[in-house]
């Protein structure tokens, strides 16, 4: 929503994925997300999210192949805007996955590591909040038939 604040207190939902849909953070194997190096990298910084915004929670989330979804409460009006939550995520993780490019023989990601923009949705009440959450937990189990699962698009 372009006139929308989106430092207001309250629930979001958002989903990062990495550029070209690149699956850089692990497999998934029976209905399971199993993570790799990276993906344990990434989920380590998404958990930091509330110690770097401390006026902010972080609820359900789900690491998959190749993107994050996470549901993020700003929970005071002196609370930071989401984008800024989300560009400090990107920034982190990007220069931790350079390092382990270098470092650690990751593999390598053209030109960006994640897509510029970022998908959001207010949560508007406690239902919705518990569809987000499922949705979030069935996420794994549906990767078969996930758009952001790039075997679909090959297959089609």
């Amino acid at each position: 929503m372009p006139e929308y604040d989106y430092s207001t207190p309250g629930a979001y939902f958002v989903t990062i994925c990495t550029q070209d849909r690149q699956c850089l953070f692990g497999d998934i194997t029976d209905d399971a997300m199993r993570p790799n190096e990276a993906g344990r990298m990434v989920e380590a910084w998404w958990r930091e999210l509330t110690s770097k915004f401390p006026t902010t929670s972080a609820d359900a989330h789900i690491l998959m192949p190749n993107h994050v979804h996470g549901i993020v409460a700003i929970e005071r009006e002196d609370g930071a805007p989401l984008g800024a939550m989300v560009q400090w995520f990107k920034t982190m993780t990007t220069n931790a996955y350079i390092q382990g490019v270098r470092q650690d023989g990751w593999a390598p990601f053209p030109g960006r590591l994640w897509q510029r923009n970022y998908f959001e949705r207010i949560v508007r009440d406690d239902d919705e909040l518990f569809e987000t959450r499922e949705y979030i937990a069935s996420n794994p189990v549906n990767w078969e038939h996930d758009e952001d699962n790039p075997a679909l698009v090959r297959r089609a």
